[in-house]
């Protein structure tokens, strides 16, 4: 029988890598939500979160372990192809609404998908999906899943025209 030493990492289940994946995917809405908010820099938002956010107990609630190399690579993305990102979502978007006017947490996903479209190795159709989920989470009752998943679809088909 052979062991592995401790200081040598449990591989992770397929299911346990997706969940972190997805987590991840939310943590960086969540940061660029916040890094509009309050003016923090890319640089500080990702501290915080790594440190305070990743596996942290709030109040008996455990939150979820992401994966840090997709969330920095999400967030360094977003943040340097923030113009190309939201003018990819502006045109997606009905005219009288440029992104300046839709929700601040709408305008944050819509960057991190963006920037997954743009620079991440997941297929269109994954982030897609991804993101509406995310939606979900904080749009449960609304129609806002929906909206999100047509200018994704739009997106996309800008972002990666070979993926359809």
């Amino acid at each position: 029988m052979t062991t592995e030493p401790a200081d040598q990492p449990k591989k992770l289940s397929n299911n346990a890598k997706r969940k972190m994946r997805s987590a991840s995917r939310l943590y960086a809405v969540q940061a660029l939500f916040q890094m509009e908010q309050s003016g923090q820099t890319v640089n500080a938002v990702m501290h915080e979160f790594k440190d305070h956010r990743f596996g942290a107990t709030y109040d008996g609630d455990e939150m979820a372990e992401g994966d840090l190399d997709l969330f920095s690579k999400t967030m360094t993305d977003a943040v340097n192809w923030q113009a190309k990102i939201d003018q990819m979502t502006d045109r997606a978007l009905v005219a009288k609404w440029p992104i300046a006017r839709i929700d601040p947490t709408l305008r944050a996903l819509f960057r991190a998908a963006g920037a997954e479209m743009l620079e991440g190795e997941a297929p269109v159709k994954v982030a897609i999906t991804e993101y509406v989920d995310v939606a979900r989470a904080f749009f449960p009752e609304g129609k806002e899943p929906k909206f999100v998943n047509a200018v994704l679809d739009h997106m996309a088909r800008e972002a990666r025209p070979e993926s359809f």
